[in-house]
């Protein structure tokens, strides 16, 4: 049935998150840090909100941007906690998770041709959901001289007069790697320069350890230019409720809604009374899973430095980086021989782009026991290499 498909869907990568995830579900005995799941479940106050409306009978859809009352609470979380002042009415859009968001702008804003900017290594989504939208990618590295934050003159090299769209993903997966508001204004200035709107996905803004975040959109002129994407799957372990959200522009989330009505209609009613539960009731256990996640980053960076590789440090999300070029072998060598040898699923940097290449991630949303037998295994295979 091949000759039945379209080019774009015949020739479209597959995620090469999945591939190791998949692999690893085959076998015994396996440590997979590959996925970036919470080990927690979702605090018991949003899970019991939503059981309990399901007990009232409330599985009937919503309207297409969401429940009213979860974006009007979700209006004031944003402008008491982060400074962002949105219309609940106009400018929120409730999504199936952020990358549903991602996806929905890329259509809204790509016309088949478009350039949009990638940051290199970044979640993988975004280069699938601009390839399905018809753009030219142009990948920015991030390099590990510069602690994996963007810089402007390699945006500029990247830049090509077609570039409409900037990406932007911090703290940023896969690397772990943050910015400051004095980092970010030169960018920017370059967005509003260059006439570019940014999407920026910041659904791991509440698993920040060091430093306070800064949205983008609360720089100088930055709001009606920037799509700010985010959502619940990461701070509140809520990855299998998908569930997020975007912000913007009325003009910018009106066309995003609509096709949003025709593909998915709206969120599940369920998972958006839990997130509405969670906004009211849920910093505790929020602050409790990331002082956890705190003490499992350094384990897992003291480990791999101890092993001799070169590990940055990640001061935000809950993914490690490390160099293993030490090792002679490549990111997907690397990564296939130690799932064979050792039992430990991590995923090749370059399932992130080329300039993940050197580095593999790991995932530290997972027990203490795990992380240490893990790291007991990945120091076997290492010290056979180097």
């Amino acid at each position: 049935m091949k000759e039945y498909l379209s080019p774009l869907a015949a020739n479209l990568k597959p995620s090469g998150i999945r591939k190791f995830f998949d692999l690893a579900a085959t076998m015994e005995d396996i440590i997979s840090l590959g996925v970036g799941e919470p080990d927690f479940a979702t605090p018991w106050v949003m899970r019991e909100s939503a059981i309990f409306s399901l007990e009232q009978g409330q599985t009937m859809y919503t309207s297409n941007a969401g429940l009213l009352e979860l974006r009007r609470e979700l209006s004031k979380y944003m402008a008491k906690n982060q400074g962002l002042q949105y219309n609940p009415d106009t400018e929120l859009l409730i999504t199936v998770g952020a990358s549903e968001a991602v996806d929905l702008a890329m259509r809204a804003l790509i016309v088949p041709g478009n350039g949009v900017l990638i940051p290199d290594p970044s979640y993988v989504a975004y280069a699938g959901c601009a390839a399905i939208a018809g753009a030219d990618i142009h990948y920015v590295p991030l390099r590990a001289e510069h602690d994996f934050r963007l810089q402007v003159d390699d945006l500029q090299l990247a830049y090509t007069p077609n570039c409409k769209v900037l990406v932007l993903s911090y703290p940023n997966n896969p690397t772990g790697a943050i910015m400051t508001r004095d980092e970010l204004l030169p960018i920017a200035r370059f967005a509003s320069e260059n006439d570019l709107i940014v999407i920026t996905d910041e659904i791991y803004s509440d698993l920040t350890y060091e430093g306070t975040h800064t949205p983008f959109a609360t720089l100088p002129y930055m709001k009606n230019r920037t799509l700010h994407v985010s959502g619940f799957s990461k701070a509140y372990a809520m990855t299998g409720w998908r569930i997020g959200y975007v912000a913007g522009h009325p003009d910018l989330i009106l066309a995003m809604t609509r096709i949003h009505q025709y593909t998915i209609m709206c969120a599940p009613i369920m998972a958006q009374i839990a997130a509405l539960e969670g906004l009211k009731a849920g910093d505790s256990a929020k602050k409790e899973m990331l002082l956890e996640y705190d003490r499992r980053r350094r384990i897992l960076v003291n480990g791999f430095r101890e092993m001799g590789l070169t590990c940055f440090e990640p001061l935000g999300a809950f993914y490690v980086f490390p160099d293993i070029t030490a090792t002679g072998l490549r990111s997907d060598e690397f990564a296939e021989q130690l799932i064979k040898e050792e039992k430990v699923a991590v995923v090749p940097g370059t399932a992130f782009g080329p300039a993940g290449e050197g580095h593999i991630r790991c995932s530290y949303a997972y027990s203490t026991q795990q992380l240490l037998e893990a790291l007991s295994r990945i120091s076997r295979f290492v010290k056979k290499r180097i």
